[in-house]
């Protein structure tokens, strides 16, 4: 089964898409309904497996998880305007355990197990071509599945935050004309030092950015992808400003960090690089649930999307109990594509015996 080629550019893997296959993929029922749907931001789909922005570049690479037992697809990344992507390297192998934030460090490893770190600098198309790609993806997608668009606005000098806001929002717009079914906007980017990529520690500024957003969307679900959290103070301040304004909020968005190589020599210029796979899967649990609690004790509306370190029904499950929604694969996808279908089979053989 082809995966995404950690050795070679952005662009050859854009252009360099497998085809859709056709497998037996396991009908998967909720356990809480007896309609057989799950529901992702009140729209109906058929489990609660998504795959997040990061591997899938346009429409094709989509509707080829879409195909593999994915139900919901979040298109990569989409700015108002053409960005390059960073040069290679862009996915680098890390030998860690767990993390949870604040760490100084993690190693390069000469294998992957589990973990990478992730450099791409959220790279687009331009609008114009992204536009046609989304309505044409959208168009092939079955019933059951949900399309979502992430996007972000793009800094540029001597912009107010209103300004910024705008581009997102304008991105958000041209993502629903197009035929998106819910916008996800992305608050966090670890590779990116600029506020575009760091919105979710500054709740009454992604705040007001949010509120832009809506204003242009309409009643389109809403999303906000967010990352790691230092404590609880921050978390009800952020979710408090956003209520009422967001329907999700997807976490956690990889924890950063500086990567050494095997020489111990800072890699990446020395800039911190997001880390995704395995070594987030407890803090992003516990995230989840900490969020959980919060909103159940203050009568909020969010809903919660689980992403990080999934790979198997164990975690699925643990992300649901939890209080998530839905649960998004990243790193497990790009390594292993038939993950979600294995999961469906888990969960089904689960729900027999």
């Amino acid at each position: 089964m082809q995966t995404y080629d950690r050795q070679k550019s952005y662009r050859w893997n854009y252009e360099h898409v497998p085809a859709p296959v056709s497998l037996s993929v396991p009908t998967v029922f909720s356990e809480s309904s007896n309609t057989g749907k799950f529901s992702f931001c009140g729209l109906e789909v058929n489990s609660p497996l998504g795959v997040p922005a990061g591997p899938l570049l346009n429409g094709k690479w989509c509707l080829y998880y879409a195909s593999l037992g994915f139900d919901v697809l979040t298109y990569k990344t989409v700015r108002s305007g053409f960005r390059e992507c960073y040069p290679l390297p862009n996915l680098v192998p890390v030998d860690t355990a767990a993390l949870f934030g604040g760490e100084q460090s993690v190693s390069q490893a000469a294998t992957m197990d589990g973990s990478w770190a992730v450099s791409y600098g959220m790279p687009s198309q331009d609008p114009s071509d992204w536009q046609a790609d989304i309505a044409e993806t959208r168009q092939q997608l079955p019933s059951g599945k949900v399309l979502s668009v992430s996007i972000v606005g793009t800094i540029e000098p001597d912009w107010t935050l209103e300004r910024l806001a705008q581009d997102y929002a304008l991105c958000a717009r041209l993502a629903v004309e197009s035929g998106a079914n819910c916008i996800e906007a992305n608050f966090s980017c670890p590779n990116v030092s600029t506020c575009d990529g760091q919105l979710f520690q500054n709740p009454a500024d992604c705040a007001t950015v949010v509120k832009i957003i809506r204003d242009a969307i309409g009643d389109i679900p809403l999303i906000g992808k967010i990352g790691r959290l230092n404590n609880d103070n921050e978390s009800l301040e952020l979710i408090q400003h956003l209520n009422g304004y967001l329907d999700a909020l997807a976490m956690t968005n990889s924890i950063a960090t500086q990567v050494l190589d095997q020489n111990g020599t800072l890699i990446f210029d020395g800039q911190r690089r997001g880390i995704c796979g395995k070594a987030t899967l407890q803090a992003s649990v516990a995230q989840t649930k900490s969020l959980n609690d919060m909103i159940a004790e203050h009568d909020l509306d969010i809903r919660l999307i689980g992403v990080g370190g999934v790979s198997t029904i164990e975690d699925v499950r643990n992300y649901l109990a939890a209080g998530a929604q839905a649960v998004h694969i990243a790193t497990a996808a790009m390594v292993n594509p038939l993950v979600a279908i294995e999961i469906k089979r888990a969960w089904q053989q689960q729900q027999d015996s």
